[in-house]
């Protein structure tokens, strides 16, 4: 499990990344929920942290493809291979992070631990 920050520090609209392996963005969308999905597209290097919130989809900031975070499907091309989704809770006003245990999809390039 992971910690990511208080919630009251992630205002609703914000996404923060954490330094996992490989990294997590965590949302808090307007609507006030919150959300857990890998942070790199799996079309080309971009964290989807720095991407654009739009009800239940983050907008890669790249090339703007588009992540379900719900289900971490692919909503819009280039990307072809969707994002894991992780367990989002609140534990003591703590966002806190189940990583998901399933195989993670990259963008060329990129492995678990960094560039080949």
């Amino acid at each position: 499990m992971h910690r990511a920050c208080p919630l009251k520090e992630l205002a609703p609209g914000d996404a923060l990344r954490l330094d996992t392996s490989p990294p997590i963005a965590v949302f808090h969308t307007e609507e006030g929920e919150l959300f857990a999905i890998d942070d790199t597209c799996t079309h080309q290097d971009a964290s989807l942290a720095d991407g654009w919130v739009e009800g239940c989809e983050v907008e890669c900031p790249l090339h703007a493809s588009k992540f379900n975070l719900r289900t971490g499907a692919v909503d819009a091309p280039p990307a072809k291979l969707s994002v894991r989704v992780h367990e989002v809770t609140v534990v003591d006003g703590d966002i806190m992070i189940i990583e998901s245990k399933e195989v993670p999809n990259l963008p060329p390039g990129l492995t678990v631990d960094g560039h080949v």
